[in-house]
Order: C-alpha cells, then structure tokens, then sequence
C-alpha cells in the first residue's frame, strides 16, 4: 500500500500542470498575435516559470528580434541568447537581482526560429523540463502559424523587401530541414532584393528531395521564372515522377508559359539509408563534395547540359541522370554563381576554394550545419562589403547514416 501511495502535493502539481497547459493549447488556436504573450504569461506564471518573451531571428540571421515591440534587440554573435540560438543548447545566467535568465532555442526538427528567454527565481529539474517542453509546443505554434499571421513576418525583417523577393520567398520551403540521416540547409542573399535564386528541399519516404535554381536576370520576370520551376519541380515530385520526368516537366513548362525565359539547376534525389546519389545539371555550376575535410571539386563534374526551358530549341535528347553513392559525413554544396563571384575592392573573387575552406574550418570547429551556412553567407557579404554582383544561394546537404 505504501509504495503505491501518491504525495498530494505531487499530485495537485501535476494536476495544475495539465490545466495549464490544455489553457495554453486552446489559447494557442484561439489568441490574436496581440493576445498570445498574455496567454504565455499566464501559463508561464501559474508553472513558477517566471516571465516569457519570445525572440525571432531576422531574415539575414543576425538578430534576435523580440515579438514584445518594448523589448529591445539582440544581437546574435554578441549575446546569451544568441549563443543558444547558434549552438542550440540551454543557457543560463543570474541577473543583476540575483534572479536566473534562462535562454532556450526555438528550433522545428532542424530549423532554427529563434529563442525563448524565461526570467525566473529558481531552476530545478522538474523546472527546466517544462521549460524544454514549452520551447517545443512554441516553436509548433511559431511553425503552424507564420504563413497566416504576418507580424511574424513584419517583426522579422529590418527594412522593406522588393517585389520580385516577396514573390520568391512565398514559394521557399524552411531553411532547414533534418532526419537522423541527413540535414540540408540553405541560405539566400541579398535577403531584400533577391532575384531569381531559390532552393526547394523536402522528403518522400526515405528519399531526400534538393533543388538549386538560378533564373536570368534581376527583375520580376526572373522571380515569375524560377517561381514556375519550382511549382513544376513540386507537381511532378507530388504525383511520383522519377527524376528524369521531373526535369522534363520544368522543362516544358517553362517552355510553354515563358518562352522567352530560362534558368539553370540542379536537380538530386539522395536515397537516406544508402547514400546513392541521383541528380540531374542543367547548366549550372557543378556541385561540390567535401569529404574528410577536403574539396573534391570535380567528384559531381560532368558533361554540360542547357539551362531549363532551352531544350525542346536545342536538342531533342532527354536529359541525362547522373548516379553515384556518398560516403558517410560526405557534405554536398549547390551554389550559385554569387556565392563565388563575390568581389572585394580590388577586384578579388571569393572563389570555390575560399567557399569550401570556409565550411571545412566551421565544421572542424564542431558548428552545426545551418551555423556553418551562416557563417559563410556572412563571409561572402563581408567580402563585398554586403554589395554581391549577384544573388548567392547556398544549399548543403550533409549525409551522415547511423552507425551499423
């Protein structure tokens, strides 16, 4: 009988817990924009969790940018929070009033949003736990509502984006996106006048689906151009398409709706347990590999292809699918002619060799994949004085199988 007897105060705690919590969820789908921090705080103060505020990343990934206009500003390479946006752990601190900031990421799967910070008395175990599990059912709600909800969208940008990129970045899936086999991630430059770069990344069982476009020009015509891409891209994966009929797709539609555009990419499907490598270049720059800390620049390199939309005009031969199998921590980089085309002030290209030695040292460094693509989009930027030539789009994939 002892052992099966409960504390009262156990049990009235966790009683408390699951009403809380049941009020956040509905609140959750019920609350405004304006209404969901009370509605945080409320459940925030009734769990002793002190109080909430909620920090998203900017667009370039360089702030913490509060949802509570009266807060101020982080900065994310000189901050706590920061650090725990970066590294993707818990940090704490004691305040001047000998009270305990606690900073937790916001992360779905392998996207990083931004940071929760609690400010509270204590921090137990039981504590942080329901810390951990806020930051989570956070980041769902942050996750499921951002595209009907445009303060978020508002809060993080810094300055008015252009019509071309708004266009664009309606049709971009996240940054990130993982499994316990593989992440790919990605990043886009300049955030507010992007032209016709766009990346597309998604799963299918246990296939990882990549793609890298690079339309011509700089206007809203380009972004129309990779805008269809990506739709055709999408329909022909969403009705089982294989790789070959996938290309083909884009090619005809591109053909058909804007004859007088075109763009280059490339196209990959990585099979998870494997590692066998599927992929399709159209005219693009050849994708790199960085095995074992070192760059093979010409493991992916093959005949070359016309750009997307060019084809039915230059030749009636289908395209060609390429095949080859990683190996495990294997890296893949598709780019853009930006990314290596960027110019200091004497001229000096930032080079595929200076790109990939950017990744090797932040890897070796032990930084997580998206902090790698980081750190390098902001290298690029401060090569150029935050000036490119051209769009830079980064996608890399890192294929890393569990051990046998």
């Amino acid at each position: 009988m002892v052992d099966r007897m409960v504390d009262a105060s156990v049990s009235t705690s966790a009683e408390t817990a699951e009403q809380s919590l049941d009020e956040l969820l509905r609140a959750s789908h019920e609350a405004s924009p304006a209404e969901l921090p009370g509605a945080l705080d409320r459940y925030t103060a009734a769990m002793h969790m002190g109080h909430a505020v909620v920090f998203l990343i900017d667009l370039q990934q360089r702030l913490l940018i509060p949802l509570d206009e009266d807060v101020p500003r982080l900065d994310l390479d000189d901050s706590l929070a920061g650090f725990a946006y970066r590294t993707c752990t818990v940090r704490v601190k004691e305040d001047d009033q000998g009270g305990l900031d606690v900073w937790l990421p916001l992360t779905n799967g392998a996207e990083r949003l931004g940071v929760l910070q609690l400010c509270m008395d204590t921090l137990d175990a039981l504590t942080l736990w329901r810390c951990r599990t806020l930051a989570s059912l956070l980041s769902l709600v942050i996750t499921s509502k951002r595209t009907s909800i445009d303060s978020f969208a508002r809060r993080t940008r810094t300055r008015a984006m252009e019509l071309p990129t708004e266009m664009v970045r309606a049709f971009l899936p996240p940054r990130s996106i993982g499994t316990g086999r593989v992440i790919s991630t990605a990043v886009l430059e300049p955030a507010y006048e992007l032209g016709g770069d766009a990346f597309d990344h998604s799963f299918t069982e246990d296939v990882l689906h990549a793609t890298i476009l690079d339309a011509m020009g700089h206007d809203l015509a380009s972004g129309l151009t990779t805008s269809v891409a990506m739709a055709g891209s999408r329909n022909a994966r969403r009705t089982g398409a294989d790789l070959a009929e996938l290309v083909t797709t884009v090619d005809e539609a591109l053909a058909k709706w804007l004859p007088d555009q075109f763009c280059t990419g490339v196209f990959l499907r990585l099979h998870m347990p494997s590692g066998a490598l599927r992929w399709s270049n159209c005219g693009h720059p050849t994708p790199l590999v960085i095995r074992r800390q070192r760059l093979l620049d010409i493991e992916l390199e093959r005949a070359a292809e016309p750009p997307l939309g060019l084809p039915p005009r230059l030749s009636a031969a289908p395209r060609r699918i390429h095949e080859t199998v990683l190996e495990p921590g294997d890296r893949i980089l598709l780019y853009t002619d930006g990314v290596v085309e960027s110019r200091d002030e004497t001229g000096e290209q930032f080079g595929p060799e200076r790109f990939a030695d950017h990744i090797i040292r932040s890897t070796a460094a032990g930084e997580n994949a998206p902090e790698v693509l980081r750190l390098l989009i902001h290298a690029i930027l401060g090569h150029g004085h935050s000036q490119l030539s051209d769009d830079a789009t980064i996608l890399m994939i890192e294929w890393r199988p569990p051990d046998p």
